[in-house]
C-alpha cells in the first residue's frame, strides 16, 4: 500500500514538473514572439523613402537574421524585391582614428535597429585600385537594408589619407562623419602594439617603441613615425575641413567609450538624428574580458574579438612625458576646432 502511494506521488510530481517546464517554455517563446512583433515605435519620419510605410523598429531589429542570409548570397532577386531590400550608400562613415575604437563604435551603433553596418572595412576611398572600380562597386559592398535604415561603414585609414576628403565629398557633400579619438600617446602605443603582435605572430623581430617614437639623432619626437603622425589629430582634421563644415563631424571619446559607453552612444544617436533606442540593457560589463559586451536581445549577446584590448608593453616614462608634451599644443587646437575638450595630459 505504501509503495503504491509513493508511486502515485512520484507520478503526480512528474506531471506537475512537466506542466511547470512546459509553461516556462511557453512564456519564453511568447515573450520572444511579442518582442519580435510588438511595434514599439516607428522610425523617425526623416528616414521615410518615397512615401513608403514605416517599419517598426523591433521588426527591423529581429529581421537582421534575414539580412544576414542576404549578405551571404542565400537569397534570390525575387526575395530581395519582395522584402523591399536595397544596398544603400552609407549616410555616415566612421573615418577614424586607427586604434581609437572604430570597431567597438561600429558594433555598438549596430545595436540600434535603424542602423545597418558594413561588416568589413571597404577601403574604397583610400585605395586607388578600389576607387577606380567606381561608386556602384562600392554600393555593392554595402549590406542589404530597408530603405528606412541607415548604412554605416568604417575605414580608419580614411582619416589620414590625403585624397579621401575630396572623394567622399564628391559622393555625398552632406554625409555625416564620425571620428573616435583616444589620448594621443596611448593611441600611438596601441598602434605599435598591434603591429608588434603581427610581427611576433610571424616570428619576426621589431624595434622597441622608444626607438621608433624618438629620433636617435635629435632625441626629439620622430614625426616620421606613422603612429606618432596619426595621433596629431588636428593636422588631419584641418584637411577635412577644406571640404566639410565642422557641423558634419562628431567626435567620439574613445577612452570614455571603453569605461562608460552609453552616454557616448546617446550623443551619436542624436548626431545621426536617430530616435534613442540603445539603453543600458544593451551593454553589460564582462569582468573576464575587462570591457563592455553587447546584448541585442534575450538570446543574442556579443563581445568584441579577443584581439581587442591588447596589453601594452611597458614604455619608458621619460618617452611618455616627451610625447605628451609634444602632443599638447596640437590637442589644444583640436579642442578649439571641435568644441570638445578631453582630459588629456
Amino acid at each position: 500500500m505504501l509503495f503504491k502511494q509513493q508511486a502515485l506521488l512520484r507520478q503526480k510530481l512528474f506531471v506537475l514538473g512537466s506542466l511547470a517546464i512546459g509553461s516556462l517554455l511557453y512564456l519564453v517563446a511568447r515573450v520572444g514572439s511579442l518582442d519580435r512583433l510588438q511595434p514599439i515605435c516607428p522610425i523617425d519620419g526623416r528616414f521615410r523613402s518615397h512615401g513608403q510605410d514605416e517599419i517598426p523598429l523591433r521588426a527591423l531589429q529581429f529581421k537582421r537574421g534575414l539580412l544576414h542570409e542576404f549578405r551571404k548570397g542565400n537569397a534570390s532577386k525575387e526575395q530581395i524585391r519582395l522584402h523591399n531590400l536595397v544596398q544603400q550608400l552609407p549616410k555616415a562613415i566612421i573615418i577614424g582614428v586607427r586604434k581609437g575604437g572604430t570597431r567597438a563604435l561600429l558594433e555598438m551603433l549596430n545595436l540600434h535597429p535603424a542602423v545597418v553596418k558594413a561588416s568589413q572595412e571597404i577601403h574604397f576611398f583610400d585605395n586607388d585600385e578600389n576607387y577606380a572600380k567606381g561608386i556602384e562597386w562600392y554600393r555593392k559592398k554595402m549590406p542589404f537594408s530597408y530603405p528606412h535604415q541607415i548604412t554605416i561603414e568604417k575605414s580608419p585609414a580614411y582619416f589620414i589619407t590625403e585624397e579621401v576628403p575630396e572623394r567622399i565629398y564628391k559622393m555625398n557633400s552632406s554625409i555625416k562623419l564620425l571620428i573616435i579619438v583616444r589620448e594621443p600617446t596611448t593611441r600611438a602605443i596601441s598602434d605599435y602594439t598591434q603591429v608588434l603582435e603581427g610581427k611576433e605572430r610571424k616570428n619576426k623581430t621589431y624595434y622597441k617603441f622608444e626607438k621608433l617614437a624618438i629620433d636617435p639623432n635629435t632625441c626629439e619626437v620622430n614625426t616620421k613615425y606613422k603612429a606618432v603622425r596619426t595621433s596629431i589629430y588636428t593636422k588631419h582634421l584641418e584637411r577635412w575641413l577644406k571640404y566639410f563644415p565642422i557641423e558634419q563631424f562628431h567626435i567620439v571619446d574613445g577612452d570614455r567609450l571603453i569605461t562608460e559607453p552609453l552616454p557616448e552612444l546617446q550623443l551619436v544617436e542624436k548626431f545621426l538624428n536617430l530616435p534613442p533606442r540603445i539603453s543600458q540593457y544593451n551593454l553589460y560589463f564582462n569582468a573576464t574580458r575587462g570591457f563592455y559586451c553587447l546584448r541585442f536581445n534575450i538570446v543574442f549577446n556579443k563581445c568584441l574579438a579577443g584581439s581587442k584590448g591588447r596589453i601594452h608593453p611597458e614604455v619608458d616614462s621619460s618617452v611618455i612625458t616627451k610625447l605628451r608634451k609634444f602632443f599638447h599644443p596640437f590637442n589644444q587646437k583640436f579642442y578649439q576646432i571641435t568644441g570638445r575638450t578631453f582630459n588629456w595630459p
